[in-house]
């Protein structure tokens, strides 16, 4: 593997923030994000062998194989822009997919230098997600805890009301956390025992403030 690769793995339960960190380490380190979601959508897209796999299941509504997903990150990774590293955000969920994801990697001369969680407590994270409602009229965003609007239940912006999405509720953001914990956490232990995990706290922090660790991890400080 070449030593100036950054190859990253982000993980942190739903409502933790990957996404904002995400945009942060693309801007700083130049690293292309990889999204499982937007990499399947772009190889149904394109029509490639592993596309035209997954499309079969995603017409049907069912959950694309780990073998089709894996095929669908091999080719991404054998595009040049992956060079110098990336950041694989979504992926894997599941133990047996860091597994898979490992063996793959090998076979092209890479591993994951950089598993980065963003740890948050549960409680906060079911008050940030229950707690979001947007605009129905201009779309922008709030949180009725952490960023509320001036009038409750109205836009600041346009006026508009204010709506909370169906599965923002307390009772399925917590079963999507049941989830996470079951499946995805484990995660954590793995990338531990490799040697290659960092963890960044974002409880009750701002996100330029959780960056700055996420810049010292990845800078190796």
């Amino acid at each position: 593997m070449a030593s100036d690769q950054l190859n990253v793995i982000l993980l942190g339960a739903p409502g933790a923030g990957k996404g904002t960190q995400a945009e942060r380490i693309v801007a700083e380190f130049g690293l292309p994000h990889i999204s499982t979601g937007e990499m399947l959508r772009a190889a149904v897209e394109r029509g490639t062998e592993m596309g035209r796999a997954a499309e079969r299941f995603m017409a049907a509504g069912e959950l694309v194989p780990d073998e089709v997903v894996i095929g669908v990150v091999r080719d991404r990774l054998a595009e040049p822009d992956t060079a110098c590293g990336f950041l694989l955000d979504g992926f894997p969920r599941t133990l047996e997919q860091a597994e898979r994801l490992d063996e793959m990697l090998a076979q092209m001369g890479r591993a994951v230098t950089h598993a980065v969680l963003i740890d948050v407590p549960e409680e906060e994270l079911v008050k940030r997600i229950s707690g979001r409602r947007s605009c129905g009229e201009c779309g922008k965003l709030y949180n009725v805890t952490f960023d509320p609007p001036r009038s409750e239940g109205v836009c600041d912006v346009c006026g508009g009301a204010l709506v909370q999405r169906a599965d923002d509720n307390e009772e399925t953001v917590r079963n999507r956390l049941a989830v996470y914990r079951g499946q995805t956490a484990p995660l954590v232990g793995y990338y531990f025992e490799k040697g290659v995990l960092g963890e960044a706290h974002g409880g009750g922090q701002l996100p330029h403030e959780v960056f700055e660790q996420v810049r010292e991890i990845l800078r190796g400080a």
